[in-house]
């Protein structure tokens, strides 16, 4: 009930008149709207494997059948190089960042940034997935952008020096010219890698309004490498996660086709994945499935003899167990991140 000055004969006079006061609608508070915008976000990951599961279902079907009867000690064996390469992960990111972060937050980050990365091409998923994390975890925006940034940069870096390793170590291990038929193929990586400098440089160029934030990120990148490696603990985590990170996807391949039978011995199977890898990793792929292991395969097959088939179900077995696998679990984790505001 509410009084208002109503007009009378003599003049104004209050009169108690009802007088309908909307009130708001609980389903359109923007409270309500926030709670069911996360209630949706909390959802999506699931939705997303459902779909991927509908379109890709004869895969995880031919995997599934093929790892049935591998050798389950040798799949347990490549189980635990697949949880320590996310912890290789975790290292990375730490050491990208001056800021301690919480270890076990931390490692349950990337633990569902794995599941994001396998839906969107060229680690998109996982990077917003570690974008959200940090800002969450009161890391400014340029800055945890230019950990991102650092951190993919890094890793191509250190897989490089680690392939060059190899080829000093073991320069007879594998001759080049047997891996590549048609050497302009070598041209791929080097075009992804000039497309990934000049693409940005030239936005900034012809967009104005990009050129302050570009200046801002650059020095905030350029500041934290200076802080970061003058601290050896953060320069042992970004440098040395990042190269343990291939030698551990190489290591559950090896793992995975011991399982099925394959004779080759780890520095093979480690040589011929880095080599696949860096030569068509930087095709955009949701986690690098397809052109790494077309790669793969042909080079496990033309290259050291093993039988395709075999080759080609050890590489659907290492997709069902560093993907299919941990990612529902992922997913989950990434659910509940979300419903208790990690990320």
């Amino acid at each position: 009930m509410t009084l208002l000055p109503v007009e009378g004969p003599t003049g104004p006079h209050p009169t108690p008149i009802s007088v309908p006061v909307p009130t708001p609608d609980p389903a359109r508070s923007p409270r309500s709207l926030t709670r069911l915008a996360r209630r949706l976000l909390t959802l999506l990951p699931l939705l997303l494997i459902g779909v991927w599961a509908a379109l890709d279902w004869r895969a995880l079907y031919d995997g599934a059948a093929r790892l049935a009867s591998a050798d389950p000690w040798w799949l347990l064996v490549g189980l635990l190089f697949t949880c320590l390469f996310w912890l290789s992960a975790a290292c990375v990111r730490q050491g990208a960042l001056p800021e301690r972060l919480p270890p076990g937050l931390l490692v349950a980050s990337q633990f569902a940034a794995g599941a994001a990365n396998h839906v969107l091409p060229a680690s998109i998923g996982a990077h917003a997935v570690t974008l959200r994390f940090l800002q969450r975890q009161g890391i400014p925006l340029a800055r945890a952008t230019a950990s991102l940034a650092l951190y993919s940069l890094v890793r191509p870096i250190a897989k490089t020096v680690v392939l060059l390793g190899f080829l000093l170590a073991l320069p007879d291990l594998l001759r080049l010219g047997d891996l590549v038929a048609d050497r302009r193929l070598l041209l791929l990586p080097v075009g992804a890698a000039t497309l990934g400098i000049a693409v940005p440089l030239l936005l900034v160029a012809l967009v104005p309004r990009l050129r302050r934030p570009a200046a801002a990120f650059v020095r905030t990148a350029l500041t934290d490498v200076r802080l970061l490696h003058a601290r050896p603990s953060r320069v042992l985590a970004l440098w040395g996660g990042a190269a343990a990170a291939p030698l551990l996807q190489a290591s559950i391949i090896h793992a995975v086709g011991a399982s099925l039978g394959m004779s080759l011995s780890w520095t093979q199977v480690a040589f011929a994945f880095l080599i696949a890898s860096t030569a068509v990793g930087a095709v955009p792929a949701p986690g690098g499935i397809g052109p790494v292991d077309a790669a793969l395969v042909f080079t496990l097959s033309s290259c050291f003899g093993t039988p395709v088939g075999l080759a080609t179900a050890t590489l659907i077995g290492y997709r069902v167990l560093t993907v299919w696998l941990p990612l529902l679990p992922g997913a989950l984790v990434l659910s509940a991140l979300v419903h208790r505001k990690v990320l």
